[in-house]
């Protein structure tokens, strides 16, 4: 239904640059490039500022573009009110996920819910929380679910389900032979720490944690930092160091038995994993049916 045009202006503005426009909506450069001069003929004005060696939007650009986004929900409305019709969800529903929650919670909670709506057009970007949040202040995205707190009081954070931060060692691991003996903070900082990157809600909770415990950051011996659970444990497999990760990132490890996870005294890291959307009177169509899905199916 949607204009095809208004679609490829979307992008370029969303991307500001015309190959990776092209790449997200399968067309060639060329093809987009003619989109936007056609468009700019059409309406007599020049969209987008080529100079200077960067793609920036022109006044009539911003103008334009803040109507395309009135235009795609409208747009989106209408096909979730004919699907209503006839009984049937439609419309399309854009989340960001927290890098954790994307890899271990998510995938089989959409796949219940897109066995259930097939009708909905669906789609995910994974990053950290900061990023999650620019996606949302953005609108790429309309709903966000993150692993730390956000700091900001314009958007909306409901609960999703509760966490456990650990720390994990090889199963050859020296700690990891006596599963009964706890570690103390102190004994915690002299050993080599692989940890999340900054902008990481699990890197943000960590550090609250050990700051109310009278851990400084800077007492840690970390050794290394990356940007995924994934990393960070295929990293500790090979003992290079122990790392903090998510209880919820562990599965297949447990099954194979070659992560043990290793008790530190007076430490434990609950924390909740959370919905974060604007502030407005009610989530659209799709986005408000996958939320109340996703409350009746929370993951165990």
């Amino acid at each position: 239904m949607q204009d095809f045009r208004l679609k490829v202006f979307r992008m370029v503005a969303e991307k500001l640059n015309f190959t990776t426009a092209a790449e997200g909506l399968f067309l060639t450069q060329p093809a987009v490039t003619l989109q936007i001069k056609t468009l700019e003929e059409e309406l007599g004005v020049k969209l987008f500022d080529r100079s200077g060696g960067k793609v920036t939007l022109t006044e009539a650009g911003n103008v334009l573009l803040e109507y395309a986004e009135r235009i795609a929900a409208l747009y989106n409305e209408a096909e979730t009110a004919i699907g209503n019709l006839i009984g049937e969800e439609r419309g399309k529903l854009s989340i960001g996920a927290s890098t954790t929650i994307a890899q271990y919670v998510l995938p089989q909670l959409i796949g219940k819910f897109l066995s259930v709506h097939p009708k909905i057009e669906f789609s995910m970007i994974s990053a950290n929380t900061e990023n999650i949040v620019r996606a949302l202040d953005s609108k790429v995205i309309s709903l966000g679910l993150v692993e730390g707190p956000i700091g900001r009081t314009d958007l909306k954070i409901d609960r999703f389900i509760e966490d456990e931060i650990v720390v994990i060692a090889a199963a050859n691991h020296e700690l990891a032979l006596n599963e009964t003996e706890k570690i103390t903070l102190s004994e915690l900082s002299q050993m080599p720490l692989i940890m999340r990157e900054h902008g990481s809600g699990t890197r943000h909770v960590l550090e609250n944690a050990l700051k109310k415990a009278g851990v400084k950051l800077s007492e840690l011996n970390i050794v290394m930092e990356l940007d995924s659970t994934e990393a960070i444990k295929r990293v500790v497999e090979a003992n290079l160091g122990i790392g903090f990760v998510s209880r919820w990132g562990l599965t297949r490890e447990f099954e194979l038995k070659s992560l043990k996870i290793i008790k530190i005294e007076n430490l434990q890291i609950k924390r909740q994993f959370q919905f974060v959307y604007p502030r407005t009177p009610s989530l659209d169509g799709a986005t408000e049916t996958f939320y109340r899905f996703a409350c009746r199916h929370l993951p165990q």
